[in-house]
């Protein structure tokens, strides 16, 4: 029985040392650094080059193209380049708690393999009165290629909706982080725990912008009412609507997620829970307006990123650079490139609490309950046969006494342990 504490004990001690002592966060490990020099378009570099990080902020360098397959664009002049980005990504975003930052066209986020997002806009505007502005989605959409995306007249590649060729969306898996807004909030995919404490069932995150129900464009999503020579043209077959971004309003509460296209929520990658964006599509998989993130950022918007030549910082001589896994090689980013096991939440709990953790292959899982004396008292999974991808698992502990436990996993060659707190 003290061999069993014994062990219980040392390996807790041993994870503890290695997560405070390497400090690798999601902002650092969700990139899709290229390691191998596999090219993309054009015989580019494709993904990320490299990773470094300082306690403020990531550093994340990108050619901005892909390595899945891109263009041709139907329409489009313009041919996709290198762009020779390097980010900066706060390490520790914090909402505006003030007038919040409209974003503004050109890139407003970076994806994990280091191509960029724009805004819904086109940079066109009904007679020029940057009233009605048209919608890039469904202007441009005929010119995107296979993937969604383009590039525009400097020759950056971006997307302006769900990057359909960056993961594979599975209802019944939590997204993964699919990048990061220009605050440092992380955007996922569009499936995610249903309540905000990290329980219920995988469910699609439903955006609460809505087409309005109209026939002419005589006023605005906020009410004011327009002018005769402010009006947009009448909803017709050649401007359905949704042509324009004043097509569509804001109803509070109609869907999961906040006038920013987010909420707050525990997710597999923050047990503690974060602020997060995610991608809005529909039932069928289908992009919906406003497609990433909303037309305002959350957080307080790091400078360097954005505006005429951004994107292109400086990595200071304190940042280091970070060499873990990688996935390029692949299309589907869903999968995860290594096993880990995440501290459960809540704890300190009583009585429920949510394990969460992932498994780069499938794997028989087995996942155990001990007391401080190294008993087993619960079984929550015992040589189960679970695929590649993020898991979740909730445990009872009605039966259980207050007190200091620990949790261990077992997958393949992959063991860890941690301590969970049960407070009656």
């Amino acid at each position: 029985m003290k061999q069993k504490l014994s062990f219980v004990l040392t390996a807790f001690s041993l994870c503890s040392t290695m997560l405070f002592s390497q400090n690798i966060t999601p902002d650092i490990y969700s990139w899709k650094r290229n390691t191998t020099g596999a090219t993309g378009y054009n015989n580019i570099p494709a993904d990320v080059q490299h990773v470094h990080y300082a306690s403020d902020y990531v550093y994340v360098a990108s050619t901005g193209i892909p390595l899945y397959p891109i263009g041709p664009w139907n329409g489009n002049p313009n041919g996709a380049t290198n762009q020779n980005f390097i980010f900066k990504i706060t390490r520790h975003p914090v909402e505006n708690i003030g007038t919040k930052t409209a974003t503004a066209l050109g890139h407003i986020g970076v994806l994990a393999n280091g191509v960029t997002f724009f805004n819904p806009k086109d940079a066109m505007s009904y007679h020029n009165q940057n009233i009605w502005h048209q919608n890039a989605v469904v202007v441009e959409g005929p010119g995107f290629d296979s993937c969604l995306g383009h590039p525009q007249q400097q020759g950056e590649y971006h997307h302006h909706q769900n990057p359909k060729c960056l993961y594979t969306p599975t209802p019944n898996q939590h997204s993964p982080i699919i990048g990061f807004s220009f605050d440092g909030f992380p955007i996922y995919g569009a499936y995610a725990f249903e309540n905000t404490n990290g329980t219920g069932n995988i469910v699609r995150m439903k955006t609460s912008f809505h087409k309005r129900n109209i026939t002419v464009r005589h006023s605005l999503p906020n009410g004011t009412i327009l002018q005769t020579a402010q009006y947009g043209p009448d909803v017709s077959t050649q401007y359905p609507v949704g042509y324009y971004i004043e097509d569509f309003e804001f109803i509070n509460g109609s869907g999961n997620l906040d006038s920013n296209n987010g909420r707050f929520s525990v997710t597999p990658d923050y047990p503690n829970g974060t602020y997060a964006y995610f991608a809005a599509m529909d039932s069928l998989g289908n992009s919906e307006y406003p497609y990433l993130i909303g037309p305002q950022y959350y957080g307080v918007v790091t400078t360097g990123n954005t505006g005429p030549n951004s994107g292109h910082n400086t990595v200071p001589d304190s940042a280091v650079e970070y060499t873990g896994g990688t996935s390029v090689g692949g299309n589907n980013y869903a999968t995860p490139n290594q096993f880990m096991l995440y501290q459960n939440y809540p704890n300190p709990f009583n009585p429920f609490t949510i394990f969460n953790f992932r498994l780069p292959i499938s794997s028989s899982v087995t996942l155990k309950i001990y007391d401080v004396l190294g008993q087993e008292v619960a079984i929550l999974l015992s040589k189960q046969e679970m695929q590649a991808g993020e898991h979740s698992v909730s445990f009872d502990a009605t039966n259980l006494s207050s007190g200091m436990y620990f949790y261990r996993i077992q997958a393949k060659d992959f063991s860890e342990t941690k301590k969970l707190v049960l407070i009656k």
